[in-house]
Parts: structure tokens; C-alpha cells; sequence
């Protein structure tokens, strides 16, 4: 089982393209190469929101297992105080908002699980392994 772990500071933005690197050099023996294009830019979305929205940094992981790839992204933000917002659709010129519309669009599956102290947002992709 290839595996990967990384903790970024927060609005560490340095460190988005050194986890899509780690990330690429962890699945260069997988068989389905426009699987893990499309990996490398859902993990940097998630990383970029984790450091642009909370300021206790984050822990990235990823591990293949069964030729399938799943990447988590842990921020540890404290719970907004009063009712959660409602999601806000992105403007069709806007810049920022896509993030997690591209998780769910492009993800074989994905999900976010609330922890003690922050969240967790979570993607899965199915592909190969090379033998």
C-alpha cells in the first residue's frame, strides 16, 4: 500500500504545489495516468481551501490500497458560532467558490466527516495499479 502524509502550517500556500508533487510521485506507477491528473488537481483544491479557510493548518493523506486512491484533508478549525451558512454558488466569472464542485463532479465518491475540532474532507478515485 503506497501511502503519503504531510502537515501544513496555516496560509502555508507554498506547500499546495509540493503536496500535488508528493501526490504525483506517489501514484507514478499507476496504470491510469488521467486518473491521477485529475487526483493532483482535486487535492489542490482541497489543500488550497483547508490554508485559505482555516489558520491551524491542515494534515493531508493519501494512500492507494486495491488499486484505489482516497485523499483526505484535515483542517482544524473550531465550528462557526450560530446556524451553519448556506453553500454559496459560485458566480459564473468568479475566481474562487469551485473547489468543492470539482470534488464532486470528478470524485468517484466524497464525503466531509466533522471531527472534535475541525473537519475532514475526503475523495476517492478507482484506477489500477501497475503490476
Amino acid at each position: 500500500m503506497a501511502g503519503l502524509r504531510r502537515r501544513m502550517g496555516g496560509a502555508d500556500l507554498a506547500a499546495v504545489p509540493e503536496v500535488r508533487h508528493a501526490l504525483r510521485e506517489m501514484l507514478r506507477h499507476w496504470q491510469e495516468r488521467d486518473c491521477a491528473e485529475v487526483a493532483e488537481l482535486l487535492i489542490s483544491e482541497l489543500v488550497t481551501n483547508a490554508l485559505v479557510h482555516t489558520e491551524r493548518g491542515a494534515v493531508v493523506t493519501a494512500t492507494v490500497a486495491d488499486s484505489r486512491l482516497r485523499v483526505e484533508v484535515r483542517d482544524f478549525a473550531a465550528p462557526p458560532a450560530g446556524p451553519p451558512l448556506a453553500p454559496v454558488r459560485a458566480a459564473d466569472d468568479a475566481t474562487h467558490g469551485r473547489g468543492l464542485a470539482l470534488v464532486r463532479s470528478l470524485a468517484d465518491d466524497w464525503g466531509i466527516r466533522t471531527r472534535p475540532l475541525g473537519k475532514v474532507v475526503w475523495f476517492e478515485m478507482n484506477g489500477e495499479a501497475a503490476a
